[in-house]
């Protein structure tokens, strides 16, 4: 094993939850006067915390989200999750594997404490989390694409950044995980290669990961 430490995104990387939420991120923008499609929602928002939506839109349109935007997007996101939300082919294995072999992993997303814990326990992949091993950019000042988050995750877990390797499926993520000092391979069964830019590695399933990452 090459790293001392494997960092998980959450959305899209453990839990295939990108195209739900993204469906309804798309929907609720347009419908609150802030026209979006799917693919756009995808390209500018996939993997970034919901600070940076509330930011670009403003930038944007010079206009603020309402208050209540995010426990009302959030609200739409855990019903559709309670009825659609799987986890990403393979996940399971792939952490299964790495308890056996000792190496020590944990997850940093940008999203909530509350969604990343709804997600898991829909998908079944509760039991291989910890409360201890969970980060969300809500412990941080700033999300992706700042480093912040995963710095904060290896400083709990007590390794040094350049011992760790973050697992990603967006552009922010892999951003961060560069600007902490971390490798990154890119996850890429939703996301174009070139979206990755800086990543180590490239790979489309979970079952090929742990050659990538020396087990």
């Amino acid at each position: 094993m090459r790293y001392d430490l494997v960092i998980f995104d959450n959305d899209g990387v453990l839990v295939d939850s990108e195209p739900i939420s993204n469906k309804l991120l798309a929907g609720y923008l347009s419908e609150l006067g802030h026209p979006t499609t799917y693919e756009e929602s995808v390209r500018d928002y996939m993997g970034s915390a919901m600070h940076r939506i509330h930011e670009l839109v403003e930038e944007r349109s010079g206009r603020k989200l309402p208050a209540d935007f995010d426990d009302t997007f959030h609200s739409r996101v855990f019903a559709a999750f309670q009825a659609e939300l799987e986890a990403v082919d393979g996940a399971a294995d792939v952490l299964k594997g790495l308890v056996a072999a000792g190496v020590p992993y944990c997850v940093a997303s940008s999203g909530s404490h509350e969604r990343i814990r709804v997600g898991h326990r829909k998908t079944g992949l509760d039991v291989w989390f910890r409360e201890e091993i969970v980060f969300s950019a809500d412990d941080v000042g700033r999300g992706k694409p700042w480093p912040d988050l995963f710095l904060h995750a290896a400083a709990r877990m007590g390794v040094a950044p350049e011992r760790c390797v973050v697992v990603e499926d967006s552009g922010p993520g892999v951003q961060a995980a560069l600007a902490a000092g971390m490798d990154a391979y890119g996850f890429t069964a939703m996301t174009a290669e070139e979206k990755l830019d800086g990543a180590k590695g490239f790979f489309r399933r979970m079952d090929e990961l742990p050659a990538i990452l020396g087990m």
